[in-house]
Parts: C-alpha cells; structure tokens; sequence
C-alpha cells in the first residue's frame, strides 16, 4: 500500500484544514489508518485513529471534541478534518496503514506511511 497525504497549509488560529491521505491498492479496506505528527525534536504522536470499517476511533486528548476522523473505501482516501486549530497543532503530519483491521496507538503498529504534509497555525 502507498500513501499519499496532502492538505497542509498555513491557517490562522481558529481556522480548520482537511487533510487527505489517498491509498493505492486493494486492501485499503481491510487495514486500520491513523494519522501522527511530528514536531523538530519530538517523537511522533498519534492524533487519531481508525478501524478498517470506521466503526471505531482513537482520539489524542487534546484533539477529541476538534478534529475528526474518516475514511471513504469507494475512495481509497482517509480524512483528518481539523478544526479550531490552534499554534500546538504546528507539525509535519503522516498518514500511516496498518496490517490489520485493528488500530495500534505506537508508530511500530504501522507498516505503510505517508511522506508527510506540513500544517502551520499562526497566531
């Protein structure tokens, strides 16, 4: 499976991005997604989180009640809907596929990952 994110960009405090993460293959279906980001010095955090079906999500504490999680297997892609973005949001984000259906919480619980789209949040 390749990933492919985009939907970085500058915003300002309080604005909302989408990103997209676009999958090629067939088994975009049956693996759980997440998306991480990473800032200059620190490890890479997991934001969110999705079961192969969507029936389930993960949400990083400081997302939940913000951004949202999604994905559209007719479309192979995965969404972040990020709102309410604050100057803390500033990171590199990564798309990320597991091999099962089931999401992990730890970057070496995926196999497949995106290069990286860049979110800025002004003040």
């Amino acid at each position: 499976v390749q990933l492919q994110a985009s939907g970085g960009g500058l915003v300002q405090a309080g604005g909302s991005l989408r990103l997209s993460c676009a999958a090629s293959g067939r088994t975009f279906s049956n693996i759980a997604m997440a998306w991480f980001r990473q800032t200059p010095g620190n490890e890479r955090e997991i934001v969110a989180a999705i079961s192969s079906l969507g029936a389930n999500t993960y949400y990083l504490d400081s997302a939940k009640g913000r951004f949202t999680i999604s994905r559209d297997s007719s479309k192979s892609t995965m969404y972040l809907q990020m709102n309410s973005l604050n100057p803390e949001d500033t990171a590199v984000y990564y798309c990320a596929g597991a091999r099962s259906a089931w999401f992990s919480l730890r970057t070496d619980g995926y196999t497949f990952w995106g290069q990286g789209t860049l979110v800025t949040v002004s003040s």
